[in-house]
């Protein structure tokens, strides 16, 4: 049964193995590229909540400060 997964003769095909390879690279590419992607997207959230609170403090509606 292992003689018929892996190939008969000669053991595995280096072309397999080597797409394997570029599809495990691919892979953590992909991961690498997440990670920075939801990073950013994390500091644009909370900088546009952040634009959002001080929009929402009105100044020409704000108290006169005591002196």
């Amino acid at each position: 049964m292992a003689k018929a997964l892996l190939g008969y003769v000669g053991g595995s095909d280096p072309r397999l193995l080597a797409e394997m390879r570029r599809l495990q690279q691919r892979v953590q590419d992909l991961e690498s590229e997440l990670g920075r992607i939801q990073a950013e997207n994390e500091a644009l959230t909370a900088a546009a909540s952040q634009e959002r609170i001080m929009e929402s403090i009105d100044a020409h509606q704000a108290e006169p400060a005591l002196t």
